[in-house]
């Protein structure tokens, strides 16, 4: 069996939002966390399709190890995002974490059913983005430190 071991890298996390105001809350939330992140921002669904896929301007990235995605976003939509993540079998293994502002009951059936891992409500306020991103830290990020070695690194 083989053993899971501690990456040596800090994780990557792709950040698909296109509202400046909730990415830069974003930012400033993980500069909290003792895990080590590189946080990467795209601005639509397109591009993340374009980063996952290491196209254009985007190749040669490393796929990241968790995606946060918005559902409300001009191009792509989140939802058509998650769809196409989870049915690509190169990317279906990253954790996505749906962070809109949807409240929405539809929209937190869809999700679940396109097979996201998490839904969170954006909280309105910086305190809140810092307890949201301490879950991130204490549930996600914690288990994503430790690969075995027929995960990727």
């Amino acid at each position: 069996m083989l053993q899971p071991k501690k990456i040596n890298r800090s994780l990557d996390i792709l950040l698909v939002e296109d509202n400046h105001g909730d990415a830069v809350l974003t930012y400033e939330a993980f500069k909290s966390c003792k895990t080590p992140v590189d946080l990467i921002r795209v601005r639509d669904g397109e591009e993340a399709m374009l980063y996952l896929r290491k196209e254009g301007r985007y190749a040669g990235v490393r796929i990241p190890d968790l995606i946060l995605l918005d559902l409300n976003m001009p191009k792509k939509n989140g939802l058509e995002v998650l769809k196409e993540v989870k049915s690509d079998h190169r990317l279906q293994e990253i954790p996505v974490m749906v962070l809109t502002s949807s409240q929405s009951n539809r929209d937190t059936e869809d999700t679940y059913e396109a097979k996201a891992n998490f839904y969170m409500v954006k909280p309105a306020n910086l305190d809140g983005f810092y307890e949201v991103m301490k879950y991130v830290e204490d549930i996600w990020l914690s288990s994503l430190q430790y690969r075995t070695d027929s995960e990727k690194s």
